[in-house]
């Protein structure tokens, strides 16, 4: 989402009821450089973490994939498209660190690239996280049906529907994306045209409210209390693991999104001009939130990998073989090997008990 830019209001701050002067006519500015300075220092470094940790993440997770898998089944192909998804995401972060500090430097025709880039990787990482809750919800708790469904080809028709998607609305992103001149730098933002600006803008704000905040919580809510009852209900050794796992990936969901949701709403009541979010005060803290809130936000793309990979049996164990070979002189084979035969132990145990959440969706670890 665009950081909104408004620089003026419609309210007189200074105004003196006694004064002749018509104060009809003016616009006030409203100086938030302090926020502004803020986000310039804040920002750039944030993304740089967040960049290096997803990097390092979500590319173990795809060579992993590649090197294991072989891409043979439905949570596979999934965690295949959230990785690449997330690595597009973390691509575009060192160009919008520059962007804050140095000012757009790449041209015209790469800030819409960026921005498409960008807004393409958001959108597809909360619909594949939607996605794979859906998908994870009916093979758990309904896996009858689930074995009709849960094909191969079925998960790689609909991540293709999802990036489709993705792309169509970022259309309207990547065609007001220009390379705007300040006084001192140019920057990469979204310019809507000025008479349809307010309706553009608060399209924006409640296409994120909805769309790719309130309706993916709802579902990931829902699903993950039915898998939740249906694993409680499940006689097993490692039930309260499963829980714990499952309670924190909606909890990092909540943290992450909620605060960047709440300030994208509140942005569209001083869109709307709502008295008590229409001062000036108002906008600077509302600023600073929304910096703070995005950062927080956009580190996601780090936690996926560790929720919805490694935490796995299969994955964990994928990569203290791949780690054993980097670092033959460590502990890590000792640990591999009692995985292993802890795993074998439990292959022989009953379904329930054998069951791998976060990797398997058709089985869930318990």
């Amino acid at each position: 989402m665009e950081q909104p830019n408004y620089n003026y209001t419609d309210y007189d701050y200074n105004y003196d009821p006694n004064s002749t002067v018509d104060y009809s006519n003016f616009v006030y500015l409203c100086e938030n450089f302090a926020a502004n300075s803020f986000g310039a220092m804040f920002t750039p470094v944030w993304y740089s973490l967040a960049f290096i940790f997803s990097l390092i993440g979500n590319t173990l997770v795809l060579w992993i994939l590649v090197r294991y898998e072989k891409l043979s089944c439905v949570t596979d192909i999934f965690i295949l498209n959230l990785v690449t998804s997330d690595l597009l995401f973390a691509f575009s972060l060192p160009f919008w660190a520059v962007d804050h500090t140095s000012g757009w430097i790449f041209g015209n025709a790469m800030c819409k690239i960026m921005r498409a880039i960008f807004f393409i990787a958001y959108y597809s990482g909360i619909m594949l996280l939607t996605l794979m809750t859906i998908d994870r919800y009916f093979a758990v708790v309904h896996p009858l049906t689930a074995v009709r469904f849960r094909k191969v080809h079925y998960a790689g028709a609909a991540s293709l529907a999802v990036w489709g998607i993705s792309i169509f609305i970022t259309i309207p992103q990547m065609i007001f994306c220009h390379t705007v001149a300040n006084e001192n730098q140019s920057s990469c933002k979204i310019t809507y045209p000025p008479k349809s600006a307010h309706i553009w803008r608060l399209l924006g704000y409640y296409q994120q409210n909805l769309l790719f905040f309130l309706f993916p919580f709802a579902v990931i809510v829902f699903c993950y209390c039915r898998i939740l009852n249906t694993v409680i209900r499940c006689k097993a050794r490692k039930k309260h693991k499963t829980v714990k796992v499952i309670f924190c990936i909606v909890v990092v969901f909540f943290v992450c999104w909620t605060p960047y949701n709440v300030v994208i709403f509140l942005f569209s009541l001083f869109e709307l001009q709502v008295p008590e979010f229409s001062t000036c005060e108002m906008e600077n803290h509302l600023t600073y939130a929304f910096y703070i809130s995005r950062n927080l936000a956009y580190c996601h793309c780090c936690l996926n990998p560790f929720f919805y990979a490694f935490v796995g049996t299969k994955f964990r164990n994928h990569l203290i073989r791949l780690l054993s070979k980097c670092f033959p002189c460590a502990k890590i084979c000792k640990e591999y090997s009692s995985t292993n035969t802890t795993t074998a132990k439990h292959n022989s145990s009953q379904i329930c008990s054998d069951i791998d959440l976060p990797l398997n969706l058709a089985r869930v670890e318990m």
